[in-house]
């Protein structure tokens, strides 16, 4: 597939190293020709200097022969994603989707606009944020949530805590009679590497697993890990940014009550006339005293979503010591999502990755229902449609040759949730939950076309 990336900033750099694994033939352009030699480093590019919106530079990257082009500049820089990628479009890419900061570009009736003037996917990382911290204030026990065909099957990230009863135990172990069909056990992060687990490999202190479960098997999952889910009715927000005012709106009409600190007056006056139901205080979400004073420990849930990663996690380290049971954190330093999980932060959102993984799709196969970058591990986690007479479909998952990097959790049949087993058959337009490292993601997909 020949790709292009319009910006080489940490969403575009993030996605050429997802997309240069694969084969695909990829090409990224930026004005800024040190970040471009810094990105070629690490990942197998072409590289093109230049101003996306210059009709002669995209040529020159040759989008006219494009089958998707890309456009990740910051988000400071919307009018350029939409200009280039509108002008991508006109030039022969096939495919083309462009990063915005404007809410009200994602409205159905503007989005539908802006398909009309063949931008093919708009996205919004800020919002998808913001729905990503609303998952896992539904699902209080977990590091990362994601639900499948309106939750038939749910992934669930547990951290095993000093303690936890599945530490030293295997697959084989809890699995048993009463739970295997309950749930299965599809990955561990562990020492910054992705295992993907057999039925003899042992669950350590401080492993991230994986799990994926029908919706009766959350539940037991989480008892199982030692954790409990409890119930959000109090929420503590540091930041009154973008991703800060679209989860407070979200959430005022569920929650007794959200307080949001904000540094900028300005900007408190704004969420005050904005929020209703909110109670908004002029502060420094770092200090403290100003946290007791505003009452933390009687908070259910703590989010920190300010612009600056080091702030988010020091504000929500602090807001667990002070007893706060559930603590987000936004971070944006990639390197630093396991410092924060290390430091005892319950869960870690980057809108980077949340956003790499709606775009990824594009590049797979139609089947692709939808795609998950994991934090705290190299995977992604998949949802395809089985194709009829698709690979799939010809023998036991058991008997099938599935690369050893990826594993089928669970499908969906109808309103069923179902876990798989070695003796499971996968039938035409059964919905199939695939966890997978990047290197084998071409050949996951060849299964399902």
């Amino acid at each position: 597939m020949r790709i292009i990336i319009a910006g080489a900033g940490e969403v575009g750099s993030h996605l050429a190293k997802m997309l240069s694994t694969g084969a695909n033939d990829l090409t990224i352009i930026d004005a800024d020709e040190n970040r471009l030699n810094k990105l070629s480093e690490s990942a197998d590019v072409i590289t093109v200097v230049g101003d996306p919106t210059s009709i002669a530079v995209l040529e020159r990257a040759g989008v006219p022969a494009a089958d998707l082009f890309i456009a990740v500049s910051p988000a400071k820089a919307q009018d350029v994603n939409i200009i280039s990628a509108l002008l991508a479009k006109k030039l022969g890419a096939k495919k083309v989707t462009a990063r915005v900061n404007n809410d009200e570009y994602m409205k159905y009736e503007n989005k539908l606009l802006f398909t009309e003037m063949g931008i093919d996917l708009l996205f919004y990382p800020e919002k998808i944020a913001s729905y990503e911290i609303i998952d896992l204030l539904k699902q209080t026990g977990t590091t990362e949530f994601m639900e499948f065909s309106r939750g038939a099957l749910q992934m669930v990230v547990v951290r095993l805590d000093d303690g936890a009863p599945l530490i030293n135990k295997t697959e084989k172990d809890i699995c048993t009679e009463e739970h295997k069909d309950m749930f299965k056990p599809v990955a561990i992060a562990r020492n910054g590497n992705t295992i993907i687990p057999d039925s003899e490999t042992k669950f350590m202190e401080n492993d991230q697993l994986f799990l994926i479960c029908t919706r009766d098997g959350v539940r037991e999952a989480l008892k199982i890990s030692g954790k409990h889910e409890i119930e959000i009715k109090s929420i503590m927000i540091v930041g009154g940014g973008r991703i800060g005012e679209m989860l407070a709106k979200k959430m005022q009409n569920v929650a007794d009550t959200i307080k949001i600190i904000e540094q900028r007056p300005e900007r408190c006056e704004y969420l005050a006339d904005t929020l209703s139901k909110c109670l908004i205080i002029n502060g420094d979400g770092r200090n403290s005293d100003l946290l007791i004073e505003e009452g933390i420990k009687d908070f259910d849930a703590f989010v920190a979503v300010t612009s600056n990663s080091e702030i988010n996690i020091l504000s929500s380290v602090a807001a667990k010591k002070m007893g706060v049971q559930k603590t987000i954190a936004e971070v944006e330093n990639l390197e630093y999502i396991k410092l924060a999980e290390g430091m005892g932060v319950d869960a870690v959102i980057n809108k980077k990755l949340a956003t790499a993984g709606r775009i990824f799709r594009f590049t797979l196969s139609n089947k692709v229902r939808s795609i998950k970058c994991l934090n705290g591990s190299d995977a992604e986690i998949l949802e395809f449609i089985v194709s009829p007479d698709s690979d799939i479909t010809k023998a036991p998952l058991g008997l099938l040759k599935f690369p050893k990097e990826a594993i089928i959790g669970g499908i969906t049949r109808g309103e069923e949730g179902i876990i798989v087993h070695a003796d499971t058959m996968v039938r035409s337009y059964d919905k199939v939950v695939v966890f997978a490292l990047p290197q084998v993601l071409s050949r996951v997909n060849r299964f399902f076309i």
